[in-house]
């Protein structure tokens, strides 16, 4: 099923698309130059808002875990792209321990897990999960939606190693983004590999450190194929640790956001755009969807001060470091259902994606809300490589081309991120 956009083809992002389009060539070449001198994160999945005028990326996550929204037709894919990554850092690997999230998991999350090992699986491991949680003390079936059985276990650490009883693996798989840290038992594993690296983990990751590092990749990617950056780049600036409730919090995400919107209308007046520009207020750090905040007008900020009414509700933003970025709109609709691309890469590779639809959600919101819905983006398959020349719907193979392109950049700048903030890389420095 593909989205229509209610925004025509046509204007900037159909520039846009015939600048890619015609620099194919070019555009891999400069991927595989970047992936020679820079290593990929081993998964993510990277938020595309594609406002018809404008595609960009609004959020990469380092742990992702929607697995099982992908087509199976997409499977292939994964699995090629797991073997390569495998052979790449390990190659005489086995044995891959997958150590998930902690707490209570919620059936969607299992079925995602239980995909992500298949992947693996496939690939040619022996994969099982080890849980860091100090709560799992014995090995626990987990029922799946499908009724089949998930078999968690205790990771246990030996000196320099973390694995199962009687299963001693080369790598570790973190698909749990630590949002309140690294745990001892995952720390000074000198003999394993850990993927993705601790500095990833949600206490330690900045979004704002990430879309710094986007801005600049999107910079040279412009230079490279004669286009605006602004096209595929989300304004963004940051207040760093404010409590907005308070009088000089309040006043730098006031001086912040009235400044970033000034930037978005000029834009918009450039390119005679006639939407009302917005913001997304959100923490620079914790999982995507949590403590966000729209804004149209410096006015709406006025509902983030405490009042007697408001006594003791939760605030929209919580206190600590802000990112305020340019919001884009979802210009796509899923049957009058605002959709947005989700693309999933491992490796260097896209493997898969889905639309998050919500309907009843504005084009200006975030999709990351109760009653939201998933359809799978059909990558695989020779009917959508990219077609040069194609209008209307024979354009739909462009446009999945166009998102594996954003998608990467972001990978692309998560992992300069990863690099600008590896200890023993600031150390040797």
């Amino acid at each position: 099923m593909v989205p229509h956009l209610i925004t025509a083809l046509n204007g900037p992002i159909n520039e846009l698309e015939q600048r890619l389009l015609d620099a194919t060539p070019v555009i891999e070449r400069w991927f595989r130059l970047e992936w020679m001198e820079h290593t990929p994160p081993v998964y993510c999945a990277v938020d595309i808002r594609n406002a018809g005028f404008k595609l960009a990326p609004v959020d990469t996550s380092l742990y992702p875990d929607g697995w099982h929204n992908l087509s199976p037709d997409t499977l292939p894919l994964a699995v090629q792209a797991a073997q390569a990554a495998i052979e790449k850092i390990c190659p005489e690997a086995h044995n891959l321990l997958i150590v998930p999230e902690s707490g209570k998991l919620p059936p969607y999350y299992l079925a995602s897990l239980a995909r992500l090992g298949e992947i693996f699986s496939m690939a040619g491991l022996n994969v099982r999960y080890g849980s860091v949680d100090p709560a799992l003390k014995r090995a626990t079936p987990m029922t799946l939606p499908d009724g089949r059985k998930l078999t968690l276990e205790p990771a246990l650490r030996q000196r320099f190693r973390l694995g199962l009883k009687h299963f001693d693996p080369c790598t570790i798989l973190l698909n749990n983004d630590l949002p309140t840290g690294a745990p001892g038992i995952l720390e000074d594993l000198h003999e394993q590999y850990l993927l993705p690296p601790l500095q990833a983990g949600g206490a330690v990751r900045r979004k704002s450190r990430h879309f710094q590092c986007y801005e600049d990749v999107s910079k040279r990617f412009g230079k490279l194929v004669g286009i605006d950056p602004w096209l595929i780049n989300p304004l963004f600036a940051t207040c760093g640790e404010i409590d907005i409730h308070d009088a000089c919090g309040g006043e730098c995400l006031r001086s912040h956001v009235d400044t970033l919107l000034g930037k978005i209308r000029r834009k918009y007046k450039e390119y005679g755009i006639n939407e009302k520009p917005f913001v997304v207020v959100k923490a620079d750090h914790g999982p995507r969807g949590m403590g966000i905040m729209t804004v149209r007008d410096v006015k709406d900020l006025a509902r983030l001060a405490p009042t007697p009414t408001r006594a003791g509700e939760p605030s929209p933003v919580p206190p600590g470091e802000v990112i305020i970025q340019e919001g884009v709109l979802a210009g796509e609709r899923i049957h009058d259902a605002v959709a947005e691309p989700v693309v999933y890469m491992i490796d260097r590779y896209v493997v898969g994606g889905f639309y998050r639809i919500h309907a009843e959600r504005g084009s200006d919101d975030s999709l990351c809300a109760p009653g939201t819905r998933f359809v799978p983006l059909p990558f695989a398959g020779n009917a959508h490589l990219p077609r040069p020349g194609a209008k209307g719907e024979a354009a739909t193979p462009n446009r999945f081309y166009m998102y594996g392109v954003i998608a990467r950049l972001a990978m692309a700048a998560a992992s300069y991120e990863l690099e600008a903030t590896d200890p023993e890389l600031q150390e040797v420095e």
